[in-house]
């Protein structure tokens, strides 16, 4: 029964793994050059 347990765990585990490598390791954001650089905040833009 314990080995059943243990390659559910395994197997979630791995799964989790998978997700968070798939939605960090993308594409870095990129930086637009057209934007002030003081203003990076956003404020006053509607």
């Amino acid at each position: 029964m314990w080995i059943i347990l243990l390659e559910a765990a395994l197997a979630l585990g791995l799964a989790a793994f998978i997700v968070w490598w798939t939605m960090f390791s993308g594409r870095r954001p990129e930086h637009h050059s057209d934007q002030d650089p003081e203003d990076s905040s956003g404020a006053g833009r509607q």
